[in-house]
C-alpha cells in the first residue's frame, strides 16, 4: 500500500530541497558572458556571502562541490611537505585531511569520538607540544553531517591562542552556513569553506572559500597553487577571472535568488527557525528513545547540531524504517555513513525547511515505528508539537514570565 505521490519530501542533510523561487530563477535564457549585468550578479553574491560568513575578508566562488572548496582552500595556503592537524568529530574533517595527504601534505590527527565535539583542551595541549610550530594549519568542521555533532569554533580559537600557536584555523561550514551562527572575523577564522546545496538552498555545484589577511599572506608563498583554484588569478579585475573561465550562470542566478530569500527573512530569523525545528526534532526522538531501540548519536545536548540530527538504530530495523518512509509515505531520510553506516538514519533540517515539513516528517517516522512494530516511546510527535507551541506562543500566553523568559524556557534542550 502507498500513501505517497510522485513528489518526494527530501529531508536528507544535503542536497536539500530547492525552493520553487530558486528553481524559477534558474529557468531563464543564457546571457552574454561579458555583460555588465552578469558581473553585477557576481559582485552582489560575493557581498552577500561575506555577510553570511560574517567576514570582511575575500570571497571566492568555484564551480565545484564542497570537496572542491576543500582543495581550493588547501592549495592556496599550503606547500608540499607542510603539516596540518585534523580535529576529528566524525567523517568530514578526516576526509579533508585525506585530501591534504594526496596533495603531498603531512597529516596529523587529534582523535575524536563520533558522539562528542572536539575538546578544546586537547587542542591546546597538542599545539603546546608542537614546539617547532610544524603544524601550519588546523582543519575542523563546524557541523559534521555524519555524526550530527556541532563544534565550538570560538572555543577552539581560544585554545589555539592559549597555546600561542601560529597555525591557520581552517573551518568547514558546509553543513552549518546559514543554518547556525558562524562568525568568521569575530572568531578569527583564517579560512572558511562552504557550499550551495545545504542551508543556502541552491542546487549542488557552487563552492565558496573565504580568506582573511593571514590566509592571503600564506597564499603568496604557497607551493600547491594551481591556476583554477588560485586566489591571485581570481583577484583579477576581469569578470571571467573570478571563475577562471566561464561563469556558471544559471547556478549563480539560483544562488542570487536564495540569498535574496535569506535577506528577506533575516539571517537571525533563519538561525532561530533552524534552532526551533532542530529542537522539535530532538524532542520527538527523545520520546521514541524511551522504547530502547533508537537514540541520538550526539551524546551531549549542547553539542547537537541544529542542521542535522543523526539517529542510531539497529541495522535490521533501520533499512525497514527508511524503506517504509520512502516507499509508503514519500519521505526520504538520510542514510548514516562512515562508522555509523547502516546503523540508523539522519534527518536533515536545514535550508528550505518549515514546521510543516518537520512535523510531517516526524509523523511519518512515528507511523513507520508503529506500523513496523519497532520498540519506541509513544508520543514523539506530540512532544515536538508541544515544544513548538510553547516556543511560538504570543507573549500574552506566556503568563507573568514574559516573552523573553518564555522563549528561553522553550528552547532548553533535552536529552535522549
Amino acid at each position: 500500500m502507498s500513501l505517497r505521490t510522485s513528489r518526494e519530501i527530501l529531508v536528507t542533510p544535503g542536497p536539500t530541497m530547492i525552493p520553487h523561487e530558486v528553481l524559477g530563477a534558474m529557468h531563464r535564457p543564457t546571457v552574454d558572458l561579458y555583460s555588465e549585468a552578469l558581473h553585477e550578479v557576481t559582485l552582489s553574491c560575493l557581498a552577500d556571502l561575506r555577510s553570511i560568513f560574517r567576514t570582511a575578508g575575500d570571497m571566492y566562488v568555484y564551480a565545484a562541490n564542497g570537496h572542491g572548496a576543500w582543495e581550493g582552500a588547501l592549495s592556496n595556503v599550503l606547500s608540499r611537505g607542510d603539516t596540518v592537524l585534523v580535529l576529528e568529530s566524525g567523517q568530514f574533517a578526516k576526509g579533508w585531511g585525506e585530501m591534504a595527504r594526496m596533495l603531498g601534505v603531512s597529516v596529523e590527527t587529534l582523535p575524536g569520538d563520533w558522539r562528542r565535539a572536539v575538546n578544546p583542551d586537547q587542542v591546546r595541549a597538542k599545539l603546546k607540544a608542537d614546539k617547532e610550530h610544524k603544524i601550519k594549519a588546523i582543519l575542523v568542521v563546524q557541523v559534521d553531517t555524519a555524526s550530527g555533532v556541532c563544534n565550538d569554533i570560538a572555543a577552539i580559537r581560544d585554545a589555539i591562542d592559549a597555546a600561542s600557536h601560529p597555525a591557520l584555523l581552517m573551518v568547514d561550514v558546509i553543513a552549518s552556513l546559514a543554518a547556525i551562527p558562524f562568525e568568521m572575523d569575530a572568531w578569527r577564522v583564517d579560512v572558511a569553506v562552504g557550499a550551495a546545496q545545504k542551508a543556502l538552498m541552491t542546487t549542488p555545484g557552487l563552492a565558496f572559500v573565504a580568506a582573511n589577511a593571514r590566509a592571503k599572506a600564506a597564499n603568496r608563498k604557497a607551493g600547491l597553487r594551481t591556476l583554477y583554484w588560485d586566489w591571485q588569478f581570481r583577484d583579477g579585475e576581469e569578470h571571467y577571472k573570478k571563475y577562471c573561465g566561464t561563469c556558471p550562470e544559471h547556478l549563480l542566478f539560483g544562488l542570487r535568488k536564495a540569498l535574496d530569500m535569506i535577506k528577506a527573512e533575516g539571517l537571525d530569523a533563519v538561525h532561530h527557525r533552524h534552532r526551533l525545528l532542530a529542537e522539535a526534532t530532538r524532542r520527538a526522538v527523545a520520546v521514541w528513545a524511551q522504547g530502547g531501540a533508537l537514540s541520538l548519536n550526539a551524546a551531549e545536548p549542547c553539542e547537537r547540531s541544529d542542521s542535522v540530527t543523526v539517529i542510531r538504530l539497529e541495522e535490521k530495523h533501520a533499512e525497514r524504517l527508511m524503506d517504509f518512509c520512502r516507499n509508503v509515505c514519500g519521505v526520504v531520510l538520510g542514510v548514516n555513513i562512515g562508522e555509523l553506516s547502516g546503523q540508523g538514519f539522519r534527518i536533515g533540517h536545514m535550508g528550505d525547511i518549515t514546521a510543516a515539513t518537520i512535523l510531517g516528517t516526524l509523523g511519518v517516522i512515528e507511523t513507520a515505528l508503529a506500523s513496523l512494530s519497532l520498540p519506541h516511546g509513544k508520543g514523539g510527535v506530540s512532544a515536538a508539537i508541544a515544544y513548538l507551541a510553547q516556543a511560538t506562543a504570543p507573549a500574552s500566553s506566556a503568563g507573568t514570565r514574559g516573552p523573553r523568559m518564555a522563549k528561553k524556557k522553550a528552547e532548553a534542550p533535552v536529552g535522549a
